[in-house]
């Protein structure tokens, strides 16, 4: 029996942006209920749903001929890669604006505590994760260097470092090529094969390239670059929200004992510093707009760093910082930025399910493909998994033992030296508590500093 179109468009239907989204959620939530001995993914269910649901949606959408009916609402999804980022970016920028306000209490008594290791932590797990890059892009020959690249910034979830990657990228690319005929037999074949030139051409000593070459071979870079950062972001996320759940059963942490010790030592820290209590209020919508519009804004500042490039927080880091300094502050004039836990928990959670059911239809598709269906995709994944534990299991290891780190503040610090908002997410989640975002806080700002610079060392390095 076919579908009557004129009374419902079902592919229009299937492929709606919102239905996609409310279906992610819903089922997402339902499989966070389901217990794995007494671990459940609660949340972070939507991703996994998410994952699958936009893989099936993608291969769906495919499969439309031109002459199809249904084939412009197929395409209109996959133009817009499956969900519009507005959507992305609107219910990251609520979450990460709910998780400021909620942590901005503790905020200068955390820094003055913990700042300097915050800061270490920050560029040492993105230095780490940085080399563990660089380690895979030698252990094979075949693989692409501007795609594992690509990878080291979707792994730490950075999108700052994958604008600063495209941009060394494209350099890195004009240098390499201008120097082609100074290069060894190898070098030449190796571009030779990514341009689709006969070998036995490309060596000749006297063989130009051409100038459409040239600039191919430059958009092949930029493009590997971001095939990387699609694979490796999905993984990423994957893997900080995993580690945020089993690292206590794994290393034998007691969170509820963790929880009780962190805040005696905050209500003795706000004590000794004399710090006046600030009443809440239930709600301010208005404020809450305030904190957003302001925290975008600092986002957008951009700060020159002469050979390093230019440096911004993004909306993720500028929204942050911006609910944290007016929660901190608490109230401007009639505006009350010191809400009610419970309300703004709601908020945080709503936002949350949404943004990783979005993360998962975005990327799912490329997620699951890349591990069936192509040899170069499933290494691109098994680089994206080095370097997210790697670096995580580094910066757990000096933050727990050799800085002594509370696990709730050490959490939020991995998530922010991994740059994850997501992780952020889980890591409440897991702890039963909002303190994790307080450590998140005080790292992401260094760790966005480090995935700049570090995303710039790897492309002056041989690859």
């Amino acid at each position: 029996m076919s579908v009557n179109y004129q009374f419902f468009n079902f592919v229009g239907w299937i492929t709606n942006p919102f239905i996609l989204m409310f279906l992610a959620v819903f089922t997402g939530l339902l499989f966070g209920k389901i217990k794995f001995g007494r671990f459940n993914f609660g949340v972070s269910g939507t991703l996994f749903t998410g994952i699958i649901i936009g893989w099936i949606i993608t291969k769906y959408a495919n499969g439309f001929s031109e002459s199809s009916i249904g084939y412009s609402s197929a395409q209109s999804m996959l133009s817009v890669g499956v969900i519009p980022k507005n959507f992305f970016s609107l219910f990251l920028i609520l979450f990460v604006a709910a998780v400021g306000l909620l942590a901005a209490k503790d905020m200068n008594v955390v820094i003055k505590k913990y700042g300097a290791k915050f800061i270490l932590l920050g560029i040492v797990i993105t230095c780490i994760s940085a080399g563990a890059t660089y380690a895979m892009t030698l252990l094979s020959e075949d693989s692409d260097p501007y795609e594992v690249a690509g990878v080291y910034t979707g792994a730490l979830t950075s999108s700052p470092g994958l604008a600063a990657a495209i941009e060394t990228a494209t350099d890195h690319a004009t240098e390499k090529i201008e120097s082609f005929n100074e290069m060894n037999d190898n070098e030449k074949k190796k571009i030779a094969k990514e341009l689709g030139i006969a070998t036995e051409v490309s060596t000749e000593s006297d063989f130009q390239l051409t100038t459409e070459q040239k600039k191919e071979f430059i958009k092949n870079a930029e493009a590997g670059i971001g095939t990387g950062h699609a694979i490796g972001y999905p993984f990423g996320v994957l893997i900080v929200i995993l580690a945020v759940n089993f690292f206590p059963n794994i290393f034998r942490i007691d969170v509820e004992k963790e929880r009780e010790l962190y805040r005696a030592e905050m209500a003795a820290a706000r004590k000794s510093a004399n710090i006046k209590e600030i009443n809440t209020v239930s709600f301010d919508l208005i404020a809450f707009t305030v904190a957003c519009l302001f925290g975008y804004t600092i986002g957008q500042i951009t700060i020159p760093l002469g050979l390093l490039g230019d440096f911004s927080l993004g909306s993720t880091g500028g929204v942050l910082i911006g609910s944290l300094v007016l929660g901190y502050i608490g109230k401007i004039g009639s505006l009350h930025f010191r809400m009610d836990s419970k309300i703004l928990s709601v908020v945080r959670q709503l936002s949350l399910a949404f943004f990783l059911g979005i993360v998962g239809l975005r990327y799912g598709f490329t997620v699951i493909n890349s591990v069936v269906s192509s040899t170069a995709g499933a290494y691109l994944a098994l680089v994206s998994v080095v370097v997210g534990v790697v670096g995580m299991l580094i910066g757990f290891f000096i933050g727990r033992y050799v800085f002594k780190l509370n696990w709730l503040m050490l959490s939020g610090a991995i998530c922010g030296g991994m740059t994850s908002t997501p992780g952020l997410g889980a890591a409440i989640e897991a702890a039963g508590t909002d303190e994790p975002a307080a450590g998140y806080g005080a790292t992401y700002p260094f760790a966005l500093l480090g995935m700049v610079l570090f995303t710039i060392i790897l492309h002056k390095l041989p690859m």
